[in-house]
């Protein structure tokens, strides 16, 4: 009976959130079918777990989980992605301007591939923030890390994408 009501309250808390760790997982190993395998992983983690859920947000626990179950996916199949090569022009000093003068208008498919193209820390990032909306300090504890590095990385992020956008062949046309 308890092993019943303990796949309910994890059906309740935990399956909500099926979209936004495949989300999670879709942008960080950029392919649909990965992404499935490593949200399956996730998913059967946190029921293994579950026991030592004690409440709280059940969206950003599942989402820690489907990260760390992202990157052991990665180190076993993509260990290359794992590595930020160093970028001049991001270490330059610019002044950064608000992402949104960058996004706005931008052409999906010209955006979703400049989002692959971020490394894989600065992807998690702005997605995490941009696309699922959670705070600094979510972000922080799902990626274990402090929040200044998540500011940190979600600032080269941006800076990327926007170079990116920029120096398209379309002159990032808005």
């Amino acid at each position: 009976m308890q092993e019943q009501s303990d796949a309910a309250r994890f059906e309740q808390a935990v399956l909500p959130h099926l979209d936004a760790a495949f989300n999670l997982a879709r942008w960080l190993t950029r392919n649909d079918a990965d992404a499935e395998d490593v949200v399956q992983e996730g998913f059967l983690r946190a029921l293994r777990f579950f026991g030592g859920f004690r409440g709280g947000d059940a969206r950003a626990w599942l989402l820690t989980i489907v990260r760390n179950a992202c990157y052991t996916w990665l180190r076993r199949n993509r260990v290359s992605e794992l590595a930020t090569p160093f970028d001049e022009e991001e270490h330059s000093g610019e002044s950064d301007d608000p992402e949104t003068e960058l996004l706005e208008g931008a052409d999906r498919e010209i955006l979703r591939q400049a989002l692959e193209a971020l490394p894989v820390e600065f992807r998690e990032v702005v997605i995490l923030r941009e696309l699922e909306g959670l705070s600094y300090k979510k972000i922080a504890g799902i990626a274990d890390v402090p929040v200044g590095t998540v500011m940190s990385r979600l600032a080269r992020g941006r800076k990327r994408l926007r170079l990116s956008l920029i120096s398209r062949p379309e002159g990032g046309r808005k």
